[in-house]
């Protein structure tokens, strides 16, 4: 009994061991992109950023495309949980709110923390997709994800009876507005705070959108 709860206790530890190695080594990935570009972070660079073998981050990742990949989950989600973002309890929150004006607000909120979460990473990635070709793939995965998501928050939208435009304008309004290029040049380039800017976004859209 004493062994197998060892056993367990060894197991357990591993475990944990192995997530804080994947961890590190997504957060070490996504500083070297933003600060020193995809193309020029190879996987030695974010082993020895995360203080892990280049081995272990082989074996976690595969390659460096792959390491993209999760860093810009890890980024948008803000953990490491394997969680769509419209399943995420903010998220379900948001779309049982009936006013759409107050829906909105709330979903600017949301969007501006996953922008101070991504905004650099976002930059870095364009950066490298006129070069690299997994940036490339990786660039348009983000727009198709994000449309994806969008085209969801404007068919709830609809729902409501409460647009002043088409459900296709909402998505394409919505979508043309968070891609990072509005947080980089109103918080980062001109001092907005975060706070100023998810309550002028969540204006704008209600001026845009509600009847």
């Amino acid at each position: 009994m004493v062994d197998a709860v060892k056993r367990q206790y060894d197991s357990s530890r591993r475990q944990e061991q192995a997530r804080e190695n994947r961890r590190r080594i997504l957060q070490a990935a996504h500083e070297l992109f933003v600060n020193r570009g995809y193309g020029q972070t190879t996987i030695a660079d974010v082993a020895a950023a995360a203080g892990v073998a280049v081995e272990t981050v082989y074996a976690a990742y595969r390659n460096k495309a792959t390491l993209l990949h999760r860093a810009w989950d890890l980024a948008v989600g803000g953990d490491d949980q394997d969680v769509l973002l419209l399943d995420r309890p903010e998220l379900r929150a948001l779309l049982d709110e009936p006013e759409l004006a107050a829906r909105l607000a709330a979903l600017a909120v949301v969007n501006t923390a996953i922008m101070r979460r991504t905004a650099a990473l976002h930059v870095a990635v364009r950066g490298a997709a006129s070069s690299e070709k997994a940036a490339a793939a990786m660039l348009a995965e983000i727009d198709r994800q994000r449309l994806e998501t969008m085209a969801t928050h404007a068919r709830a939208a609809a729902a409501t009876g409460q647009l002043a435009v088409s459900q296709d304008e909402c998505r394409d309004v919505l979508w043309s507005s968070t891609d990072g290029t509005l947080w980089y040049r109103l918080v980062q380039q001109s001092g907005w705070t975060d706070e100023r800017y998810a309550q002028w976004l969540g204006r704008f859209w209600a001026s845009m959108l509600v009847g």
